[in-house]
């Protein structure tokens, strides 16, 4: 199937839906391609999430900025925090007045715009896009970006997966709002998050920033795949022999639950919370005790066992590098948004969790659509007369004699084998680094040579060759940063050093690159 089309949103969540929509109102003629069912797939569609809403009020806006500076290091950028408070302030207004989000309200009659359910977000969301007159390819993964001769976006092609057929878009000008890698952890709504878009973009020239910030670990019950990790925050957590684990429920808990969950089983109870708390958490996040109820487990009285799920940089702050205000990258006519891309200007190098992430979705959304129908405008009638190339390479074009059929799967396991655990990624040591990033080189050129797959399993290889790429730009910028600093923890380099106050740029593929660069000169103004 062949399409032509001003900007093509690649993607379906919160970010690739405001970008799209944005687009649309700019004049732009818009096609969004999402990898599963637009306003259903991904990490937002099945759960409820809180939103930075804050209003413009200098006081709530200083606490606001100053939270989380501490824990991210000290890489956020004031500026571009600014920047998405007045945005998301705007966007979630626009929700209530334009989409009629049904938000909750206080006694007093007011509004509470701080937090969003999901299903009901993505929902209106998806029926905006489509008044927009926006074209939808619903379960129509894109497998790689399009450039013309001067190495500009042009495009990108896909697989349709229930027509069993491939597809092409021309366009001007691409967002790529694919969301970030938990590498098939299993994560509540994030199978989808395999960093595609990241290695379509490096495939087309792009940089990425943050990727040594990308051991995000949920906390979840055992055998299940909800992370909603702030209600932990009223938990008291146990060895196996029903001693407390001392320091699990602190900022730095998580560290101490992975060396736990290194020699035995850790237990849980959300004892801390009383009943108004309990039914304040029953009304945000009923998914979260759908199957404690299925199971007959009253979470705030009886014990049960937690995991740790890797949820890479869908909830780390690692991504597409950005090169302006308008959310451009180093690539003419790619934009990207949500969690693609870096979230290092709002939050340094922690996590920004659900609020500071659906703020991003919002704020970064609007402005990468906006840029992107501006751009594209511009371009006019150039567009459907430019000689075009296809970029995509490994999982696609193997280099030599193509492999059997299913050697996605062995990739998958290899990535896996030195992403999930948690004394590999979560408690990082440089040894482990160095021996993991040799392993996963030898993975990537055997990738190189010989994955490729038929049908629907292109999509899978593509996936897989995109999580081996994901998987050594974040140790190769974790190699980089010996120290410790926000989410990037280092056993070996406990301390933060203050001469290593900087970002890391990474990229390349077949030898990749890093680089530091100052964090006040990390975007232009």
């Amino acid at each position: 199937m062949e399409l032509e089309t001003d900007v093509l949103v690649v993607g379906g969540g919160p970010a690739a839906t405001w970008a799209a929509l944005k687009a649309a109102e700019a004049g732009a003629r818009v096609v969004l391609a999402d990898k599963g069912y637009c306003g259903t797939s991904g990490a937002t569609a099945a759960v409820g999430t809180g939103v930075w809403y804050v209003p413009p009020e200098p006081e709530p806006r200083e606490a606001a900025m100053a939270s989380r500076e501490a824990l991210g290091g000290y890489l956020a950028d004031r500026r571009w925090m600014a920047r998405v408070l007045d945005q998301t302030y705007k966007g979630v207004n626009e929700l209530a007045e334009l989409a009629r989000y049904p938000f909750p309200a206080s006694p007093d009659g007011t509004l509470i715009r701080s937090g969003l359910q999901g299903p009901e977000y993505m929902r209106r969301m998806r029926i905006r896009v489509r008044r927009a007159g926006i074209r939808i390819l619903d379960h129509s993964p894109v497998l790689e970006l399009l450039t013309d001769a001067d190495r500009a976006v042009a495009g990108a092609a896909g697989y349709r997966r229930q027509a069993g057929h491939a597809f092409r878009v021309r366009a001007a000008a691409v967002v790529l709002a694919t969301g970030g890698c938990a590498f098939l952890s299993k994560a509540l709504g994030c199978d989808v998050n395999t960093g595609d878009g990241a290695l379509m973009a490096a495939e087309a020239g792009a940089q990425l920033s943050g990727m040594e910030f990308s051991n995000a670990y949920g906390i979840a019950p055992e055998h299940t795949s909800v992370t909603k990790t702030a209600f932990y925050n009223y938990a008291t957590f146990y060895h196996e022999d029903g001693t407390v684990l001392e320091g699990a429920g602190s900022q730095r808990g998580r560290s101490v639950i992975a060396q736990a969950l290194l020699t035995g089983k850790v237990y849980c109870r959300l004892d801390l919370a009383d009943e108004p708390v309990q039914r304040a958490m029953r009304l945000a996040q009923p998914n979260f005790f759908l199957t404690f109820d299925r199971l007959g487990v009253n979470p705030f009285t009886d014990r049960f066992a937690v995991t740790l799920l890797a949820e890479g940089t869908v909830r780390g702050t690692g991504g597409i590098h950005i090169t302006g205000d308008d959310c451009s990258t180093t690539v003419a006519g790619l934009y990207v948004a949500g969690d693609a891309a870096t979230r290092e200007l709002i939050c340094g190098g922690f996590t920004g969790g659900g609020s500071h992430n659906a703020a991003w979705a919002i704020s970064s959304g609007t402005w990468a659509g906006r840029a992107a129908a501006r751009y594209a405008i511009a371009l006019g009638a150039k567009t459907a007369t430019r000689r075009i190339t296809a970029a995509g390479g490994a999982g696609l074009r193997p280099d030599a004699k193509p492999g059997p059929a299913g050697e996605y799967r062995d990739v998958i396991r290899t990535v896996q084998a030195e992403i999930l655990p948690y004394d590999r990624n979560y408690l990082r040591r440089g040894d482990r680094l160095v021996t993991s990033v040799e392993i996963l080189d030898d993975c990537w050129r055997a990738v190189r040579a010989s994955l490729h797959e038929h049908g629907a399993d292109v999509v899978r290889a593509r996936q897989a060759a995109a999580m081996v790429a994901h998987a050594r730009w974040m140790y190769a910028s974790a190699l980089s940063r010996t120290e410790t600093r926000g989410m990037a923890k280092r056993l070996d380099f406990p301390g933060q050093d203050p001469g290593q106050h900087h970002r890391i740029l990474t990229g390349g593929l077949d030898q990749v690159w890093t680089r530091p660069l100052r964090a006040a000169a990390a975007v232009a103004s």
